[in-house]
């Protein structure tokens, strides 16, 4: 079972969006320029609900069937993002639910949601995940496989990659994740200027609830917030 604290969620968005309005201004960017994706995985739709009521309508979720479940129960439309690690056989339940796939980290998968967004005659938004620090315990692309991975994907022609998205280290000092973001915005800068056929990244999802504004401050478009939003979770 897991557990809330009572939580101010109101409060909190306040808090979230004034520091989000506070990196921009640092760093000579527009607020609008950021999306604030609210990470709501393992959270209740009464929690969802509460902030949709406080203006947030875009939400990351990194389960099928959490998602799925949360459709189903909250007809407000919002703007659906998949953030987790994604199987192959659960891309028909994602593709056509969701405004964007953050976390595509193989040729295969790629394929898998390209196959199934023919079939749905759409054309499905993704972004390519990267292991910046080279993690084990963590998916995603290797730096030195990103090229090669881009190159192979753009000839799908139902999928649209629109930018990249890494998971940082947990640190206490988040100015350790300067380099992995600032290497992160570069990477997307030089992919574009190669001019590969079909490709033309515009999208950084980086940043979380301990280092989002060292994100903006370095280029994130994204940033996914989930404990300071909700507040920490406690298992019984």
């Amino acid at each position: 079972m897991i557990m809330y604290d009572d939580v101010n969620i109101a409060e909190n968005i306040k808090n979230v969006q004034a520091r989000i309005k506070e990196a921009c201004l640092r760093s000579g960017r527009k607020p609008s320029d950021v999306t604030l994706i609210a990470v709501s995985k393992t959270k209740p739709v009464s929690m969802i609900r509460e902030c949709i009521e406080n203006g947030i309508t875009v939400f990351g979720e990194n389960k099928a069937q959490e998602l799925t479940s949360k459709l189903e129960q909250i007809e407000i439309p919002l703007d659906w993002h998949f953030i987790g690690h994604l199987q192959r056989n659960k891309v028909k339940y994602i593709v056509g639910n969701t405004k964007l796939i953050h976390s595509v980290d193989s040729v295969r998968l790629a394929e898998a949601i390209d196959s199934e967004a023919e079939k749905k005659n759409i054309t499905c938004d993704i972004l390519a995940e990267v292991n910046v620090a080279g993690e084990e315990s963590k998916f995603g692309l290797a730096k030195d496989e990103v090229y090669n991975f881009v190159s192979e994907i753009s000839g799908l022609k139902h999928i649209k990659l629109r930018g990249l998205m890494t998971i940082a280290p947990y640190v206490d000092n988040s100015e350790e994740n300067r380099l992995y973001f600032r290497f992160l915005r570069n990477l997307l800068i030089d992919i574009n200027n190669k001019n590969i056929d079909n490709i033309s990244m515009d999208i950084l999802s980086m940043g979380m609830t301990g280092d989002y504004e060292v994100a903006i401050e370095e280029g994130a478009t994204m940033v996914r917030v989930g404990t300071g939003i909700f507040g920490d979770r406690h298992y019984t």
